[in-house]
């Protein structure tokens, strides 16, 4: 099993909100691999627009993404690019 990990920063001005959170977990749908998120001593799964809010990520907050599973590289590369491309916002 292919174990990925990466920290991402949130740059988009309004955080991890709704669209932003519905967003990433619809990206995480398209793989089969499980990705968490973490911060601090929260862990979240990716698929989990709940769980994505409860983390009340703001711009600036780092994230631990953690991905497990044989496409996981790729999983984590496209999470990483929306977090870099601010979620399309801004």
């Amino acid at each position: 099993m292919i174990v990925a990990e990466a920290t991402v920063e949130v740059k988009n001005r309004l955080g991890l909100h709704l669209r932003a959170a519905t967003t990433l977990a619809e990206t995480v749908n398209r793989f089969k691999s499980a990705v968490t998120l973490t911060r601090g001593k929260n862990q979240v799964s990716a698929r989990s627009i709940t769980g994505l809010m409860i983390l009340g990520a703001g711009i600036g907050t780092k994230l631990k993404l953690r991905a497990e599973g044989d496409d996981a590289r790729e999983a984590l590369s496209a999470l990483k690019q929306l977090f870099d491309q601010r979620f399309g916002e801004d």
